[in-house]
């Protein structure tokens, strides 16, 4: 196929900067790999190139795309860690034994907080907070004393961040963000090593423009000086990975940066079809902060758009099996078919459903395993209990959820007995009440199926007074922990009995555990996840507010943001797009999503 009007000036551009705004679907690594062709049939070493990329996929996808013969070999494809970590091998005879690994970071992080005692009901999603905020401060370069940590006390994560430096300086280890970091450092203070790389890299070309975070940019302006040969390639209706440091408004700004830049617009989608295009405009138009385009299909129109309404996420899932089932039938495959979400805590009901009708899934994001939560773990406290169960670990976790005022001292045995609570504390007939009610209600929830007997665990026993106080506390948000509750609860209702319940809570924790991806399946994942991907059929479920956008973004530029996301998920969709809400998602009354409005309001001249 011959390259547009638009491709055709992108590739040929001569020397100086250049902006490539690249809708969806618009060819934008065609564009890169012909670009580098062109720069080495008009003269330039293959070794004076380099592409910079932000996965190895996508980095080993344009060397495959270019590499035609031994004559191209040369020109240097990479991602940024694996392009900054060559430089500091050079200067610092780094290996990649001097890399340190993700399951050492981890084994760091979880040594400090149980050494200090800092609270934590989860202790794997604790490590990683840490972990993500220790890379936030690396990459945006925040001053640790300025910084105040939302995974930990302030004070504790400062000394968390300052410990994990010394420890890796002292056993002479970086981390990912320390190659950026060392990079610019080396950079700044050896004006002649810089020099040296610019020399060899007098062309640099960069894909996904707009995920570039400010250190990142710093360094790439480095290197392309003087010559500024810099070629930048990606969509700020894209921009979705600010919680990476991700920062959009670079791109939005590079013009201001480079003056003479030259700007050119890859307006035209060879993916989506023409209804699906427009629908997927007339949301992200909505964004103010945005370069002004215009995309055109080169599809036909096909069919439309569906949005679709039902009562709750049981008739959803139903009409999500329901679809696929028609697909199958009409000659798609289920590798055809994509379903997307905000969340990966959201599908874990529906995937249970696709196992149960041998619909092959993959996923490619992880979805945890809800009864990995500590709530799940508090609640089958509650029912091991019921069920005869007296073994410590499980009356520890929920004797005081809610408030009993019983001592963990009183369980200093391996199993726990009604009869040995009341005579410790036979002097105090308060302390024999709860006592008394409690065994009343654990023979109550006895003899209950499992979705009611969590019910009264919430509003009988109190759990759910638990959960408010302990929102409260902390300064946290109840209504996320309230889904997790009331997704326990709805996925109880798929089981008469709690042997049956505990049974399927196992079945699906071992598919989990030894899942296997398989090509052949309907591909399940995040909105995040799909980015640069495309399917026949896109189905987006749980179109809401509160969940797209997210009820944590509220701010007008994390609404933004949630649009760009919503954009990518709609132009995933090659033929059909079924965007999903409902009423009603676990007991909680539930709005269809502003994204939705905007799509379905008339334009108004």
């Amino acid at each position: 196929m011959q390259l547009n009007e638009a491709q055709y000036k992108a590739v040929c551009h001569g020397t100086g900067p250049m902006l490539v705004l690249a809708g969806p679907g618009s060819g934008k690594t065609r564009v890169i790999t012909e670009r580098i062709k062109h720069l080495t049939e008009t003269g330039v070493r293959p070794e004076n190139i380099m592409v910079v990329t932000f996965t190895r996929a996508a980095a080993l996808e344009m060397r495959q795309r270019y590499l035609t013969g031994d004559s191209r070999q040369g020109v240097l494809f990479g991602t940024f860690h694996s392009i900054f970590f060559l430089i500091l091998k050079n200067a610092y005879k780094f290996t990649s034994s001097n890399i340190i690994s993700e399951e050492e970071q981890r084994r760091f992080i979880q040594s400090y907080i149980r050494k200090n005692g800092i609270e934590s009901n989860d202790e794997k999603e604790q490590i990683s907070d840490v972990l993500s905020e220790i890379s936030k401060v690396k990459s945006e370069m925040y001053n640790i004393n300025d910084y105040y940590s939302l995974s930990c006390p302030a004070e504790s994560f400062r000394d968390i961040y300052m410990l994990y430096d010394k420890w890796l300086k002292n056993g002479r280890k970086i981390d990912f963000d320390d190659m950026m970091i060392y990079t610019y450092q080396l950079f700044k203070a050896r004006p002649d090593i810089l020099a040296a790389w610019q020399r060899r890299f007098k062309y640099i070309l960069v894909d996904e423009f707009q995920d570039i975070n400010m250190l990142q940019y710093n360094i790439v302006r480095m290197l392309a000086a003087p010559l500024n040969n810099l070629f930048v390639v990606g969509d700020d209706d894209q921009a979705i990975y600010s919680f990476r440091g991700s920062k959009p408004e670079l791109m939005l700004g590079f013009e201001n940066d480079y003056p003479e830049a030259k700007k050119v617009v890859l307006d035209v989608n060879y993916r989506c079809s023409g209804n699906i295009l427009k629908a997927a405009s007339k949301v992200i138009v909505n964004n103010t902060k945005r370069f002004p385009k215009e995309l055109k299909a080169s599809r036909p129109s096909g069919e439309e758009v569906e949005i679709k309404e039902f009562k709750d996420i049981r008739e959803e899932n139903n009409y999500i099996l329901n679809l696929i089932d028609m697909y199958i039938k009409n000659g798609f495959n289920y590798q055809d078919i994509a379903i997307l979400y905000r969340t990966n805590m959201q599908p874990q009901p529906l995937v249970q459903k696709l196992l149960e009708y041998n619909i092959p899934v993959r996923l490619k994001d992880g979805i945890p395993d809800i009864y990995e939560h500590w709530i799940a773990k508090d609640i089958m406290a509650y029912i091991f209990i019921a069920l005869g169960k007296r073994d410590r670990e499980y009356f520890t976790r929920i004797i005081n959820r809610p408030k009993r005022y019983i001592s963990r001292d009183a369980l200093d045995e391996k199993t726990v007995s009604f009869d040995r609570l009341l005579a410790l504390y036979e002097d105090k007939a308060w302390m024999c009440e709860r006592i008394y009610q409690l065994e009343s209600d654990i023979k109550a929830i006895r003899g209950m199926s499992p979705q009611r007997g969590i019910r009264y665990i919430d509003r009988v026993v109190g759990y759910g007074d638990f959960l408010r106080e302990y929102a409260e506390e902390r300064d946290i948000d109840e209504g996320g922990l309230r889904d997790i509750l009331e997704q326990i609860y709805y996925q109880a209702g798929e089981f008469s009995s709690y042997e049956d319940f505990i049974d399927g809570i196992g079945e699906y924790a071992e598919w989990s555990k030894n899942r296997e991806n398989d090509s052949e399946a309907v591909t399940l994942m995040t909105l995040h996840g799909s980015k640069g991907l495309e399917f026949e059929k896109v189905i987006i479920m749980d179109v809401n507010e509160e969940i797209i956008p997210h009820k944590m973004s509220v701010k007008p530029d994390e609404i933004e943001e949630e649009r760009r996301m919503f954009y990518v998920g709609m132009t995933r969709a090659k033929t059909k797009l079924h965007l999903l809400y409902v009423k009603n998602r676990y007991s909680k009354v539930l709005q269809p999503s502003m994204f939705l409005d905007e799509i379905t309001k008339q334009a108004v001249d």
